[in-house]
């Protein structure tokens, strides 16, 4: 929901306001705005619930406000952002994991009965199945998979944000692809 018209301002301009002490909290601020949705979606298509994605995000901006110092304008800000929220992600999904005492069946499973729970989650049947089949993918398959079909990422972008090959990634793909159809071929 909106509220208000969005001003929308350059990544240059964001990091002109960012780097003066004088314009930064208002710099942080507008950055948050411009690319608040973007990341949650990205994230919350990696954790698949709301609250985990809200505290994703909220850990993702904590350590842009810490880091954006530091970024050097080696790639696009927006590449950059992606980077943070999606090892973000990853660590979070990581750190569950190490807590699950389940087995994997049993967390996919989880994952879907949570899914199918969450307020937010507004999915049909076929929608819960495609959540099933991403999270069966090993880590890195997923990644490359939702990057791909959600974001319709190039793999070049793709390629900054994991620090790997545009090879690597197209492969990632494709056998991401292939058992998220063999899944669907199963019932």
């Amino acid at each position: 929901m909106q509220t208000g018209a969005t001003i929308s301002i350059t990544d240059e301009q964001l990091l002109e306001l960012l780097a003066s002490e004088r314009t930064f909290e208002r710099g942080f601020r507008m950055l948050m705005s411009q690319y608040k949705e973007r990341l949650y979606w990205h994230i919350r298509r990696m954790v698949l619930a709301h609250d985990d994605a809200d505290d994703v995000l909220q850990n993702t901006f904590i350590k842009i406000y810490k880091g954006i110092a530091h970024f050097e304008g080696k790639s696009k800000l927006y590449t950059w952002l992606y980077r943070i929220a999606t090892n973000e992600a990853i660590t979070y999904l990581q750190s569950k994991a190490r807590h699950a005492t389940n087995s994997l069946d049993g967390s996919v499973s989880l994952a879907a009965s949570k899914l199918k729970a969450d307020e937010w989650f507004d999915g049909d049947e076929i929608q819960i199945k495609l959540q099933v089949a991403i999270a069966e993918l090993p880590e890195k398959q997923r990644i490359v998979f939702k990057l791909r079909y959600y974001d319709e990422m190039p793999y070049e972008e793709m390629a900054g944000i994991l620090n790997t090959s545009v090879g690597a990634l197209k492969a990632s793909f494709h056998h991401a692809v292939k058992k998220i159809e063999s899944a669907f071929k199963e019932t």
